[in-house]
């Protein structure tokens, strides 16, 4: 039966995978048990690794580190594509303001530090690890670690390691729980919330439908198409009512008269011009128009579109159809002629079912084609998102160069692929249930590698005094937490959801993230977390060093 042993407390590839399997799956198992109606979901894994590592199954160094770096980084990468086609959106409408809450919890976590050093008396290289432990964040310890060595080469580095793994549990529980806490003392009904957020986001937007009638004499005869020289606006007439009564899909050589009733769509922000340009605001019903015409959207499957606009694809001008909007990502945008269309794209057109069916044929509206899974672009922004994060910078007065690390690096490739991926014809959209099983798989193999890392010495190390280590450490991320959550809710007016997301962004928590998007019925926490992810890691592997630097 030596083989069962080895199989669990030996070395070896197979004693690696089976180790971090059965982690995995006690983990993700455990974590559906509710107490108290609140369940640790796949966070659980990181506790059951600590057990497990603490028993004597434990994972050779070098295979562990490769398992949590590589599941890290496919966490981040499928978050990225996920938030990339709205992230500079979001970041337009509110990512100042989650940013500023992200500079300012980092702010506090750091002067935390500082405090707690002068009080305790703790050498600097043990606070800078619970810090780090505190807020989960791996990049900043190995920063630390790194200036520590070039500082004092002939110094002992251990203590920043094992105020790192010490913190790291309460860290995560410290997060989730300061989560649950806000959700209390600002009496915050999820359902509510929501609801009250989903009205408010159609409310506002980017593409509004509105139905005027025409008062301008300038544009008394018009067609359609010359509008575009008399306003500097993206705007699409979708319909037309002339004095007849008869409601009809204009194209671009329709002409305009005084008194026609016309449903535009335009962006939010251009509204108010587009209404002072044609005439009064009216309300109107258009559903006559479903008698005889159709309105369908379809969606954007087909490789040798994406990346090209509407004109060049000929879907701008042409008669018996109008494309009124294009959703990308949850977000309606206007259907003007330079747009460049996406995979994933749900393209919305009205006209006839002849002129519909065409255009289907061209756009794909394929369900098969999406599911066909994009393996060359996710590899890709991998390689360029692990070069990216690899690259140093260097600034004045500091030795050690600041880098974005194996998880600041892929998530912003990520967030440009999904944006932008399309200009060099990638096809980088995946579907939701493709995205989740990456960003699950991801976090798993990463919390179970954690777990396995921190277990060994762990119970010594806290029964020798550590203890005192873990109150240090749940103060660095309980205090930073919630004086930051008052400034997000209270004075920026940020939504919960949301507010989960920055948050777990600027502690750079995946684990918290991962309980935010469990508990949250949108996609917000990862926004949010996005959002801010970038910059926060940035200062939090900056201030580990700094702090290093001055006080050694």
């Amino acid at each position: 039966m030596d083989w069962i042993q080895n199989l669990f407390f030996g070395t070896g590839i197979a004693h690696s995978v089976a180790v971090l399997a059965l982690v995995i799956f006690l983990g993700v198992a455990l974590g559906k048990f509710k107490v108290g109606g609140i369940s640790l979901g796949v966070t659980m894994a990181l506790f059951v690794g600590i057990v497990a590592s603490h028993f004597g199954m434990r994972i050779e160094h070098n295979v562990l580190n490769f398992a949590k770096e590589f599941g890290l980084i496919l966490f981040v990468f499928a978050i990225g594509l996920q938030v990339g086609p709205s992230f500079f959106s979001s970041f337009k409408e509110g990512g100042l303001k989650m940013n500023a809450v992200a500079v300012f919890l980092v702010a506090m976590g750091v002067l935390t530090c500082i405090a707690l050093k002068f009080i305790t008396g703790l050498p600097i290289e043990t606070m800078v690890g619970i810090m780090s432990g505190a807020v989960t964040n791996t990049p900043g310890l190995g920063a630390a670690t790194q200036t520590f060595a070039e500082l004092n080469p002939q110094g002992n580095p251990s203590a920043i390691s094992m105020g790192y793994a010490v913190a790291y549990p309460l860290g995560v529980m410290g997060v989730i729980g300061s989560l649950l806490l806000i959700k209390f003392i600002f009496k915050i009904n999820i359902e509510k919330e929501n609801a009250s957020l989903a009205k408010s986001s159609q409310d506002a937007v980017d593409a509004q439908r509105i139905s005027l009638v025409v008062k301008n004499p300038a544009i008394d005869g018009k067609h359609i198409h010359e509008l575009r020289d008399l306003i500097s606006k993206n705007f699409v007439i979708s319909r037309i009512c002339g004095a007849d009564g008869e409601i009809v899909v204009p194209s671009p050589d329709s002409v305009l008269t005084l008194n026609d009733k016309i449903l535009v769509i335009t962006a939010k922000r251009d509204v108010k011009a587009v209404e002072a340009f044609i005439g009064e605001k009216i309300d109107m019903s258009w559903d006559r128009l479903k008698a005889y015409m159709a309105a369908r959207r379809i969606m954007v499957t087909n490789a040798s579109v994406n990346g090209k606009t509407l004109y060049r694809l000929g879907l701008y001008d042409g008669l018996g159809f109008n494309i009124t909007r294009v959703n990308r990502a949850g977000i309606d945008l206007v259907a003007h002629r330079d747009l460049s269309l996406q995979i994933g794209d749900r393209v919305t057109i009205v006209g006839s079912e002849s002129a519909i069916n065409n255009i289907e044929k061209k756009l794909g509206n394929s369900m098969t084609n999406l599911r066909h899974p994009n393996i060359v672009p996710i590899f890709l922004g991998i390689f360029l998102g692990v070069f990216v994060g690899s690259i140093p910078f260097h600034f004045p007065g500091i030795p050690q160069a600041v880098k974005l690390g194996l998880a600041g690096g892929p998530l912003v490739v990520a967030i440009l692929l999904g944006r932008f991926g399309y200009k060099l014809n990638l096809a980088t959209y995946t579907t939701v249930s493709a995205n989740l099983m990456i960003r699950e798989f991801g976090i798993a193999l990463f919390l179970a590698g954690v777990g396995l890392g921190a277990g060994e010495g762990f119970l010594d190390t806290v029964l020798n005094g550590g203890y005192k280590w873990i109150a240090y450490g749940a103060m660095i991320t309980v205090i930073p937490v919630m004086t930051a959550a008052f400034l997000g809710r209270l004075f920026f007016r940020l939504d919960y959801f949301t507010l989960m997301g920055v948050i777990s962004g600027s502690t750079t928590n995946p684990p918290a993230l991962a309980y935010s998007n469990a508990a949250s019925p949108n996609d917000l926490p990862a926004v949010g977390y996005s959002t801010v992810y970038p910059l926060s890691m940035f200062l939090r592997v900056l201030s580990a060093q700094l702090l290093i630097i001055f006080f050694l």
